[in-house]
């Protein structure tokens, strides 16, 4: 039998076994590599490096199956999956609609002509470009040209540049605005003028995309698929000669088309393409639900190509890890080795920072001009005379939301939801409740109690505290997740009334004196207070740049776990679900006892989840300021802090208030909803 923690007093009723039996002594459980990480490692790291250990073993398993993927028949099948599942995340693309396309404006040059113009990826959704033809008779190779994540879009002088010195070489080039850039700002103020803008517009977008099993990526794709649509529309522009190539969010946008749409010949993909085993995530449309925990890599933008041509165009300094990129340079060039075209992936890189470098441009279009016009010469860019952000404007005004019937992304985000609220009605009048409760379970990942790891206790601290014992532990789930909580229990006698209350702001906010944990410790009831995965002493540090103020300190943390499939509302419910039983199995067993469940704020997602989908644990439960309804983040466009709160198709199935409608009315108190941006609903 293991020795007890020296000093530790146990109370004759409850001495905080787990269901393992006796608690080890503090030494013996901080030297198996995990016990101890907990005393090794900063305590706000704790979600990325748990998030991190699981995304590497995800990427350890998908490249062992590359491995196994020799014939071309293999090849073809792994192709097909990847690219069904990759649509599938994205929640699929719009029927083709009429792209209306307008040319508003002509600027003549010497060897090249500019026609700027407006299409319609969408009925009323705008989209702003330019088309760099040149003074040479047609027909045309084509090339799309998908801005990074410039403010002025296709202004932007780097991708004029790149624009310019295709025309030059005999390319027809569209260059067109991502929304939240350019001319195509979602959002105006009342004299026009953009309230969000770039990546932070775009995961703005994002986080209302998640909810409906969508993403950011879906518009920014089916944009470059409606260009291209454009394009090939033409008669003096070759279809049967296409490319694309974009610099960082404009060569991940090539990266995704070059994936999905047959047509496109040749692709040149500029600071992107790395691994994600090296790469924190980025903004919501670089982040594809799953796809870690499916084994979709960088390298498989290519992979789900091959053998069309393909050059990867990296930078020896950039952001972007250039140790991953040429893993996924081997990765791509084995692979179009085994179908016979290892001349067709090849990659350049310029010792540079992140940027489309005149090096990469050059390669960019040398590479162009070999797979579209089956020329090989060397060329050096020359002088180029870039025009103004006013000489490119397509629009009027200056801003798509300014024309007549003009819609926005998050106007056809509302519309979505209004018609799936409509199939939700009908979804939980038609299926019996606990096969709906089954489908929430599947959509939020949240596994059987059975299924749920128990908690063991890895440290315990008692600290003295008049009127009751309190001690703090620290639990530990599955492998490097850990829990931090207090238990207070009231002298001489506590009552059968067990609480465990979890706070937004962590189990400090229970404690203190304004803490109710005070007053229910008063009245003579047991107390446990928990900091849920990434949130109290396991948050990320509160920072004061505007993507923390918009989406959270832990944003990236949320993606990586997004990416691997979990949401932080399925991973803290396995949490409040594992911390119940641990309570309701403390010694000595047998005895009655009644678990109330009380969570606050950012908490109370996942405790609403948890209590509907294993109410036989929960004698009551207390929803105070959390989320009103997901719903609600839809129709609020800017919201705050709610990425962390969002399942990945969940708006599909159930909202918030459906959960709340399974618990009997007599159990669940909801008090004060807030709604998407923090404020009291009535």
């Amino acid at each position: 039998m293991s020795r007890l923690l020296i000093g530790l007093v146990i109370l004759s009723w409850i001495p905080f076994a787990a269901i393992s039996g006796e608690i080890p002594e503090a030494d013996s459980v901080r030297g198996d590599g995990l016990s101890d990480e907990w005393e090794r490692y900063p305590a706000q790291e704790m979600m990325t490096r748990y998030l991190r250990r699981l995304a590497h073993e995800a990427l350890d398993r998908r490249e062992a199956h590359y491995e196994e993927i020799k014939t071309p028949e293999q090849i073809a099948e792994y192709q097909k999956s990847m690219k069904q599942f990759f649509v599938e995340q994205l929640g699929g693309f719009w029927e083709k609609t009429p792209l209306n396309a307008q040319i508003t404006g002509t600027l003549d040059f010497k060897d090249y002509r500019i026609e700027k113009l407006i299409y319609q990826s969408q009925p009323g959704l705008y989209v702003t470009a330019v088309l760099y033809l040149p003074n040479t008779p047609p027909p045309y190779p084509g090339v799309l040209l998908p801005c990074g994540h410039s403010d002025n879009g296709k202004a932007s002088e780097t991708y004029q540049r790149a624009s310019l010195l295709l025309v030059k070489h005999g390319f027809a080039v569209l260059c067109y605005d991502p929304f939240d850039q350019g001319e195509r700002y979602q959002l105006l103020d009342a004299q026009g003028k953009p309230r969000l803008g770039g990546t932070i517009g775009h995961t703005m977008v994002g986080v209302g995309c998640i909810l409906l099993g969508r993403n950011a990526a879906t518009y920014r794709i089916w944009d470059g698929i409606r260009g291209i649509d454009y394009l090939t529309s033409r008669p003096d522009i070759d279809a049967s000669r296409i490319g694309c190539t974009g610099n960082s969010g404009g060569g991940t946008l090539t990266s995704y088309l070059m994936a999905l749409d047959e047509r496109i010949v040749c692709a040149v993909p500029s600071c992107y393409l790395t691994t994600l085993r090296n790469q924190e995530p980025q903004d919501a449309e670089q982040n594809i639900h799953a796809q870690i925990a499916f084994g979709m890599d960088h390298a498989d933008y290519i992979l789900m190509r091959a053998p069309k041509p393909t050059l990867m165009s990296t930078a020896t300094r950039d952001f972007f890890d250039i140790h991953g990129a040429w893993f996924t340079f081997r990765q791509a060039k084995r692979f179009y080795t085994r179908l016979g075209f290892a001349e067709r992936v090849e990659l350049i890189e310029t010792d540079a920072e992140h940027g489309f470098s005149v090096q990469l441009r050059e390669g960019m279009v040398r590479w162009m001009k070999r797979w579209l016009m089956h020329v090989e010469d060397p060329l050096t860019e020359p002088e180029l005379a870039v025009l103004s952000d006013e000489e490119v404007r397509c629009t009027p005004q200056g801003q798509v939301g300014l024309l007549d019937g003009a819609k926005t992304i998050y106007e056809l985000n509302r519309k979505i939801e209004e018609q799936l609220q409509q199939n939700r009605q009908q979804y939980w009048q038609k299926t019996p409740r606990q096969a709906a409760l089954h489908e929430v379970r599947a959509i939020a990942g949240i596994r059987p109690l059975e299924q749920i790891p128990s908690l063991e206790v890895v440290k315990m601290e008692p600290v003295a505290q008049e009127g009751a014992d309190r001690k703090h532990l620290i639990l530990k789930g599955e492998d490097g997740l850990y829990v931090p909580a207090v238990v207070w229990v009231p002298k001489p006698s506590p009552s059968e009334d067990f609480y465990l209350v979890l706070d937004e702001k962590g189990k400090q906010a229970v404690l203190g004196p304004d803490g109710v944990g005070r007053e229910l410790t008063g009245e003579g009831h047991v107390v446990m207070a928990a900091d849920l995965p990434g949130l109290g002493v396991t948050a990320r540090p509160a920072g004061s740049n505007v993507w923390s103020t918009h989406f959270g300190p832990g944003w990236q943390d949320v993606f990586l776990a997004y990416m691997l499939g979990k949401s932080y509302v399925g991973l803290r419910a396995e949490v409040i679900l594992a911390l119940a039983r641990f309570m309701s199995e403390l010694e000595p067993a047998g005895i009655p006892r009644r678990i109330h469940l009380i969570a606050s704020g950012e908490a109370g997602p996942a405790a609403l989840h948890a209590a509907a989908l294993e109410p036989a644990l929960f004698d009551s439960v207390k929803i105070q300021k959390s989320l009103v309804s997901w719903s609600n983040v839809i129709h609020n466009t800017i919201t705050k802090n709610q990425l962390v709160n969002t399942v990945h198709g969940a708006l599909r199935k159930y909202d918030l208030p459906d959960l709340a409608a399974t618990l009997p009315a007599d159990k669940l108190i909801i008090e004060d909803p807030v709604d998407a941006l923090g404020n009291p609903v009535k």
